[in-house]
């Protein structure tokens, strides 16, 4: 890299060196880091925002219109109720059932 800067026809006329890469810029040409605010990077240095280090996502929150009650599932290990609330047996072989 050459020795002189030219710095003419910029707004300020120091010179700056790169955080990451060392190298001299007119202080006009670095930027702050994304995720070092305090660090003074060239622009091919210049990292974009680490998806870790911003605020967790809010979850939704999202309700059902009329949902059902919460009802148990489970069924009686002697058989399975009908709709007229009479149940029926089921075999040990499971080839059949019984009638009540």
């Amino acid at each position: 890299m050459a020795l002189y800067l030219n710095t003419q026809g910029r707004s300020t006329l120091a010179i700056g060196i790169c955080g990451r890469c060392s190298r001299k810029f007119p202080l006009d040409e670095l930027m702050p880091d994304g995720n070092s605010p305090g660090l003074r990077v060239c622009k091919a240095d210049r990292d974009n925002y680490d998806p870790y280090r911003l605020p967790a996502r809010q979850p939704e929150k999202i309700t059902l219109l009329h949902p059902r009650p919460d009802v148990s599932l489970a069924t009686d290990p002697s058989g399975l109720p009908t709709e007229d609330d009479s149940y029926f047996l089921i075999t040990e072989d499971s080839e059949g059932y019984l009638l009540p």
